[in-house]
């Protein structure tokens, strides 16, 4: 299963779904991404949301380390490999994640 987990305030969250169909499309597959907002503190706090956007896949996040960021309604931040920042993951987390 696919979650992908955002706050409305934030803007990367259709970017982060596009690059999830682009992948699944490249490796054939028609999974469902279930969309699930994120609307209050509370709630953030219950869902141990690291901001938006989050995706976990079969229950875990695609970035470990960032999953263990502090829950609140905020962009969430992905350090890549390679030393920069990104507000969604790379292609490679998320390729290493789907298969």
């Amino acid at each position: 299963m696919i979650e992908l987990f955002y706050w409305e305030g934030c803007p990367s969250h259709p970017e982060a779904k596009s690059l999830i169909e682009q992948i699944l499309a490249e490796l054939g597959r028609d999974d469902e991404i279930v969309m699930t907002e994120v609307t209050s503190d509370e709630e953030a706090e219950r869902l141990r949301f690291p901001g938006s956007p989050t995706i976990c896949v079969d229950g875990r996040d695609v970035d470990p380390v960032g999953a263990n960021s502090r829950p609140a309604l905020t962009c969430r931040i992905y350090h890549l490999p390679d030393g920069r920042v990104s507000p969604i993951p790379s292609r490679d987390q998320l390729e290493a994640a789907l298969r």
